[in-house]
């Protein structure tokens, strides 16, 4: 490995804070979380966010409890300058949350952020940057010094002149790659900005100074901190606020520790989503307060319904082992795991009936569970039933190994149901044959509600794709017609369109067979007012599999209703 190639971060940035306060701290209440989602992360997507993924995400963003939240970038596109102008004429802002828009120190994007924030009841921050380490200034910018501040107060004094005048909005200032940049320059930059923009504790500016690529321990992160928190100007006017990256993996440690050393903000992204390795993860940052007896100030009692969310939005799947959120989280596989909690969740239960409290209020001592699964709106089958997990990973393995069907593992915990009552009625082992026969009835049945497939084309129509869908519901054929979708969004309106509701909560594709031959299967996780449920569907094409998978659902949905 060429390790002579890279420096250390003493030799590449200036850290001259000799004593520190910060190890000496605790954390003690939650700092103030500024999701940045939708302008930061959505920059970091292979296909950016469209404005009813972007419109959802805030919805959610709110729900959770979040306060400050940075919403896009109007000059960068016209997708965010319409839903910054959305938020402008509509109420989906409640007006106790604050609206963040960002913009380099341009004067002509200055202009066209502070048009897209015309008519903005809320409390607005006009959130300007510039990079100011020592590389980004000679490479990127071909800067001097004195160079890049006069440019740097430029850019302040066109937001000053444009939006200085309006009452409901406040200044942010972020100098980039803060980490990097001299000690000195920073505070001689932040200062000028704080003095040019009158920041006084009524009308504070946040200094905003990011960890725009993470280069050292976060020990270090925190002593820089801890630096321009004793050494600011004007200190009571200024809310000091940190963006970490999680280039070192280390982003969440760096976040923490920059709390304790004096940022009362921290900016990131709920699950970690961000360019290159991540913004650091404000969910993981929420919980683990929680997980030490600190209200977080963010609810997060659904979990699963935001991670749903996060995953629509931005196309990603979330990690079964993520802090928290992932499916296997509360999983034990270990033998002795298994013993440990179950003796926990014993004695917990015990104690709830000593103590004449109900279980969700008593401390929580439950061994490997940080917290009680319940918290976030997890159920316990996954951990009461551990000694079942070890079979489910062996039922996944023989589908995939003998047929290529890979289960999503929200469905290998619903086929192993299914296939623990099969065996607990025959007494007997099920083989791979019988294991795909439970699978296929299970999940691909045709029986039952009258629904089928006549007709599914794809037509060109002024540009864009029409899609043409036919079903026949008990004996009666319905024909519609869709422009701008996809082959299963039009059948799930058509469905609907005749009183059969089927919510795609998730959607997978796989193969029953290997070679030229194999047929398509797609699994859909749907839900009903009863919860989430699995179907499938199989053809030689893709696109109709998934039709079919839809269209079983609806066979299910419109068989349980009947039997009501």
């Amino acid at each position: 490995m060429p390790s002579h190639r890279y420096q250390d971060v003493y030799a590449r940035v200036d850290v001259p804070l000799t004593e520190r306060d910060w190890p000496t701290k605790r954390l003690t209440a939650a700092p103030l979380w500024v999701p940045v989602d939708l302008r930061d992360g959505n920059q970091a997507l292979a296909e950016p966010m469209d404005p009813q993924r972007k419109r959802r995400f805030f919805e959610l963003m709110v729900q959770m409890g979040y306060k400050e939240i940075e919403v896009g970038y109007p000059s960068a596109s016209q997708t965010d300058y319409d839903f910054v102008r959305l938020i402008a004429g509509s109420d989906i802002a409640p007006e106790d949350v604050t609206i963040v828009v960002f913009t380099p120190a341009r004067r002509d994007l200055v202009e066209r952020t502070v048009a897209s924030i015309d008519g903005i009841r809320n409390p607005v921050v006009v959130h300007m940057y510039t990079a100011t380490a020592p590389v980004w200034r000679n490479v990127v910018l071909g800067k001097e010094r004195d160079e890049l501040r006069e440019l740097i107060l430029a850019g302040g004094r066109d937001v000053l002149e444009l939006a200085g005048h309006l009452p409901n909005v406040r200044f942010e200032f972020s100098p980039e790659v803060f980490n990097l940049t001299e000690p000195d320059y920073v505070i001689e930059i932040c200062d000028a900005m704080t003095e040019l923009w009158e920041a006084i504790p009524e009308r504070p500016v946040i200094l905003n100074l990011p960890a725009t690529v993470e280069i050292s321990t976060p020990n270090v992160y925190a002593d820089q901190i801890e630096y321009m928190h004793k050494n600011l100007a004007r200190r009571d006017a200024v809310i000091l606020s940190v963006h970490p990256h999680n280039d070192r993996g280390t982003g969440i440690a760096c976040a923490e520790l920059a709390v304790l050393a004096g940022a009362q903000r921290v900016e990131g992204c709920i699950f970690g989503n961000g360019e290159r390795t991540g913004n650091v993860d404000i969910a993981t940052l929420a919980l683990n307060l929680h997980a030490q007896g600190i209200d977080p100030m963010i609810d997060f009692s659904d979990i699963d319904e935001i991670r749903r969310t996060v995953e629509y939005s931005n196309r990603i799947e979330i990690h079964p082992r993520h802090p928290y959120v992932g499916d296997l989280v509360h999983t034990a596989f270990s033998g002795t795991h298994q013993d440990a909690i179950k003796k926990g969740f014993a004695e917990h239960r015990a104690r709830s009936a000593a103590e004449g409290r109900p279980a969700s209020e008593i401390e929580w001592r439950v061994p490997y569970l940080p917290i009680d699964p319940a918290d976030i709106g997890r159920s316990y089958d996954a951990v009461i039933r551990v000694n079942s997990q070890s079979g489910k990973g062996g039922i996944a393995y023989l589908l995939e190994a003998d047929y290529g069907i890979e289960l999503p593992r929200r469905l290998q915990i619903n086929f192993a149901r299914h296939v623990q009552q099969h065996t607990d009625i025959t007494g007997a082992e099920i083989d791979a044959p019988q294991l795909l026969e439970l699978f296929e009835h299970s999940y691909l049945r045709a029986d039952g509600g009258g629904i089928e497939l006549i007709e599914l084309q794809t037509e060109s129509h002024d540009g864009s794709a029409r899609i043409r869908v036919g079903i026949r519901i008990d004996d009666t054929d319905h024909h519609g017609s869709y422009d701008g979708v996809g082959p299963v969004e039009a059948v799930t309106e058509l469905l609907r369109e005749h009183g059969i509701a089927v919510e795609i909560v998730s959607l997978h594709q796989t193969s029953l067979t290997t070679g030229n031959d194999s047929e398509a299967l797609t699994l859909i996780e749907y839900r009903d007012a009863n919860g989430t449920h699995w179907a499938g569907g199989r053809d030689r094409s893709v696109l109709t599999a998934s039709v079919n998978a839809v269209l079983q659902a609806a066979r299910v949905i419109t068989t349980a209703l009947a039997s009501a």
